[in-house]
């Protein structure tokens, strides 16, 4: 299975990975493909910058390469399913994720369940 992380699932992954339940916890060790958006990362240094969350983003992209995990840019096909994507969930954020996970395709590994309604891409654990 080709997997894509969400931003939770990535953070836990290398900082609390006690919030993972055991179903995540295989999937992520059983993935052939574990990638990583940019869109993530983008995140992550955004909730960094401004309180939200604590870690240092030079240090996860050290982990995430330590890891074997594998990049994800943001290129055009990933932004052209943002414009008809139903609004089952407002964040831009995941919105591009489930664009990324549409377009490649890749599994999707969430905890939110606000995003299952998109796609059967969208893995909930």
């Amino acid at each position: 299975m080709r997997i894509l992380l969400d931003t939770h699932i990535l953070y836990w992954w290398f900082y609390d990975r006690k919030q993972l339940s055991d179903a995540a916890l295989r999937i992520v060790r059983e993935a052939d493909d574990v990638f990583v958006s940019s869109a993530s990362l983008w995140e992550m240094a955004i909730k960094i910058r401004i309180g939200k969350l604590n870690a240092d983003i030079d240090r996860v992209i050290q982990q995430i390469r330590a890891a074997r995990f594998e990049e994800l840019p943001i290129v055009y096909k990933h932004t052209q399913p943002v414009a008809t994507l139903p609004f089952h969930h407002n964040d831009p954020f995941d919105r591009l994720l489930i664009a990324q996970a549409l377009s490649e395709p890749l599994r999707l590994l969430t905890t939110d369940t606000k995003l299952k309604p998109y796609s059967d891409l969208v893995v909930c654990v």
